[in-house]
Parts: structure tokens; C-alpha cells; sequence
């Protein structure tokens, strides 16, 4: 299949109210969706040749979005380890749905190569949802604590 063929179907579903589109010859498959959002191209993924990296969000696009992004704030982990909601079995949480937590205080303890490590808040916030359980384990970057903003 030629480029401007691919083109084509590009512009055919790009002018259409079709929200999804398969095509197959041979042994060539084309899926096509159309997305609410830019799509993704991880790094290190192969592009076929004269293939055009996506466009970058209209300033509107990224208007309408930025509101959103602010509601829904995270506290992550920062390392791969096990998580421990508070500083020792029989004693209370750090924090719990509905605390106001300041800038440098403590919400968790993530073990990690038999080291304590205290995550602290980086911001004035409120926690809305504990998204880990006590002594789960967890990955770099994941959520976990959704947070808003004070």
C-alpha cells in the first residue's frame, strides 16, 4: 500500500462521522480511530517511512484541558517499593480521605531495599482518595493519593 493511499483514508475518516475504521489487503492491516485527545507514540516506537509525527493540541484544545488536569492532582511514588499507610502496624494513618495536608508533611512510608522512606507532601492540599492499600506493593510513578489543591 502507497502512501498516498493511506492518505486518502486518512482524509476519508478525518471527514466522516466514522469514529473507527479497519482496513486489510494482504498482509497489510490499517486500524484508524479518531480520538478526543492527541494520540501517543512511545519512545522508541517504529514509524513507517514518511510517516508525520502527530500535531500538537490547538491553544484551545490545551485551554479546555488545563481546568481538568488541576482537579485531578496525584501524590505518586516516587520509587518501587512497598507502601505502609502508617508509621508502625497499631498505630493511626498519616492521613485519611478529607485531611488537609501542608507543604513537607508525611502521608506515607514506601519501603524499598529494607529502607523507610517518608513521602511528603510537595504542596498545601486536601487528600480526596487513598488510591493504594497498606503494604501494597507499588511502581514508580503510580498514584497514590488523588489530592485537591488548597
Amino acid at each position: 500500500m502507497d502512501l498516498e493511499k493511506i492518505e486518502g483514508l486518512v482524509n476519508i475518516i478525518e471527514n466522516s462521522s466514522l469514529t473507527e475504521f479497519t482496513y486489510k489487503d494482504g498482509d497489510v492491516k490499517i486500524t484508524m480511530s479518531k480520538l478526543d485527545h492527541p494520540p501517543v507514540v512511545a519512545a522508541g516506537m517504529p514509524m513507517a517511512p514518511g510517516m508525520a509525527m502527530p500535531a500538537a493540541p490547538s491553544a484551545e484544545a490545551k485551554a479546555a484541558e488545563e481546568p481538568e488536569e488541576e482537579e485531578k492532582l496525584f501524590i505518586t511514588s516516587p520509587i518501587v517499593g512497598t507502601f505502609y499507610s502508617a508509621p508502625a502496624p497499631d498505630a493511626p494513618a498519616f492521613v485519611k480521605v478529607g485531611d488537609q495536608v501542608k507543604n513537607g508533611q508525611t502521608v506515607c512510608i514506601l519501603e524499598a531495599m529494607k529502607l523507610m522512606n517518608e513521602i511528603q507532601a510537595e504542596f498545601d492540599c486536601e487528600i480526596e482518595a487513598v488510591l493504594v492499600s497498606n503494604e501494597q506493593k507499588v511502581e514508580y510513578g503510580q498514584p497514590l493519593f488523588r489530592v485537591k489543591r488548597l
